[in-house]
C-alpha cells in the first residue's frame, strides 16, 4: 500500500480507537482499533526499523504501549 493512504487509514483506527476507549468506555473494543491501527504504518513502511527517526520510534511504541494497557483494563474486568 502507499503511505498516503496507509496515513490515513492509521489516522481513523486511531481516533476510532479512542473513541471506544475515553467516550464508551470500551476498551476490549478499542483493542481492536487501536491494534489495527499500527498494522497501517503511517511512515514510509520501506523504511528499515533502524533507520527510522527516534520520533516514528516513539509514535508507534507508545501505541503500542495504550494498546497493552487496554488489554489490562479489560483482563481485570473480567
Amino acid at each position: 500500500m502507499k503511505t498516503p493512504f496507509n496515513r490515513y487509514l492509521h489516522i481513523a483506527f486511531i481516533l476510532i480507537g479512542w473513541f471506544f476507549l475515553l467516550y464508551l468506555e470500551e476498551p476490549a473494543t478499542a483493542i481492536i482499533y487501536l491494534g489495527l491501527a499500527l498494522v497501517f504504518d503511517p511512515f514510509d513502511p520501506e523504511q528499515a526499523w533502524k533507520d527510522r527517526p527516534f520520533w516514528q520510534k516513539a509514535v508507534l511504541v507508545a501505541e503500542l504501549i495504550v494498546v497493552f494497557i487496554c488489554g489490562i483494563l479489560e483482563w481485570q474486568s473480567l
